[in-house]
């Protein structure tokens, strides 16, 4: 009886430093992961926790190779119903219900990978398209990004071969926009993110410049951007964190997302939200296989931007027209004590006009299109000076 138990207790012991020689293995594979993989929260960590956020870390894109590797969350039934929507609005060249290229649609609802403090991840669909772009936001990575860019925007793979200088005529606010039909679109915006927003084509796709930052420079992407923004403002260095994921929408096999949603939630819950992007443009018809264009009634070419001040004046006669109060009210608020010198109209003392392009200038034709802050308030919003001007802004 002595040689069988003999064999037994050989037997656990031999399974037992198996399961130990195991263990370590995967313990270093995870170790050599964390440091070869950037994404991954620099905060520290148990060793059980070590070996989650590795396996969420493999997925993390740190390079357009890894991210296309990152498997897309499936679409849900939900995300299917928005789409159908989407179709309707963009189809119609309609800036959504809101009139600002985006609305609210309840709480945040989230899909794919659990993050941790600091992490973030790419994805591309099975066709190579962007898809979910998701991070656990914090404070420091907001704080780090604050007052310049941190890189320079990727071409997305759907970015057109010419990109249009267009007038569009907003609804919502009765002014006219002058300059590129398109952008290239963060899914996770560089005031955000910081530098990492620019690591993988797979954070950007083609948006017009009204999903960008919508009628009134606050809508669009732009406006989920600022909720989040708004929140860190109101808690400093806080040791909250936000989840925020945008999910690009493509009908069939189209190449431009027809809009995006995007759902963000803190880990207070007070803020908490989903909102829908709509991807189009007023008097604007958007091939979403190839981003090519044509223009409806409504809508304006402007191929050259050094276009006749009188065709300027003549769509601004057309704005106000469209919505006389709205145009008014804006006049006023931005005017105050403006003084003209011909064509221009010239910022008081201290104060400076931003465009979109988050660069200011100190006389403008058009002043309805343009941001008037003081010149230390737009350089702390990360906005510089124009290096040139042209026949419609000059530094």
């Amino acid at each position: 009886m002595k040689k069988p138990m003999l064999a037994g207790l050989t037997l656990i012991l031999s399974l037992t430093l198996s399961a130990c020689g195991q263990s370590n293995e995967t313990t270093k594979s995870s170790s050599t992961t964390d440091e070869e993989t950037s994404a991954v929260s620099t905060a520290k960590s148990t060793k059980a926790s070590s070996q989650k956020t590795s396996s969420s870390a493999s997925q993390s894109s740190t390079s357009q190779a890894s991210a296309s590797s990152a498997a897309a969350p499936k679409v849900t039934s939900s995300q299917t119903e928005l789409l159908t929507k989407l179709v309707s609005l963009t189809n119609n060249s309609s800036a959504g219900p809101t009139g600002n290229y985006y609305w609210q649609n309840g709480y945040a609802k989230f899909t794919g990978a659990t993050l941790h403090a600091g992490q973030y991840r790419f994805t591309a669909d099975k066709q190579g398209r962007p898809a979910t772009a998701k991070a656990m936001l914090t404070y420091g990575q907001y704080e780090a990004s604050r007052g310049s860019r941190q890189g320079t925007p990727i071409t997305p793979d759907s970015w057109p071969a010419k990109n249009p200088i267009v007038a569009i005529s907003y609804g919502y606010t009765g002014r006219t926009y002058h300059g590129y039909l398109y952008n290239k679109s963060h899914s996770i915006a560089d005031s955000l993110l910081g530098k990492a927003s620019y690591e993988s084509t797979n954070n950007f796709t083609t948006g017009t410049r009204p999903q960008n930052v919508g009628a009134d420079q606050n809508g669009g992407m732009r406006y989920a951007e600022s909720q989040v923004e708004r929140y860190w403002q109101n808690h400093p260095k806080t040791d909250a964190v936000v989840t925020y994921q945008t999910t690009p929408l493509y009908h069939g096999d189209e190449t431009v997302p027809r809009g995006s949603v995007v759902d963000f939630q803190s880990s207070d819950h007070t803020l908490d939200m989903e909102v829908v992007v709509v991807n189009s443009a007023e008097g604007f018809k958007i091939n979403y296989d190839n981003a090519t264009n044509t223009k409806t009634s409504n809508g304006v070419a402007a191929s050259d931007e050094r276009s006749s001040s009188a065709s300027s004046a003549t769509s601004q006669a057309a704005s106000s027209s469209q919505a006389p109060s709205q145009a008014q009210s804006s006049t006023e608020t931005q005017a105050g004590d403006l003084q003209t010198d011909g064509k221009w109209t010239l910022a008081p003392a201290g104060k400076v006009f931003v465009s979109d392009s988050d660069r200011y200038y100190t006389r403008v034709t058009n002043p309805q299109n343009y941001a008037l802050k003081t010149q230390a308030q737009a350089e702390q919003d990360g906005a510089t000076r124009a290096k040139r001007g042209n026949g419609y802004a000059q530094p």
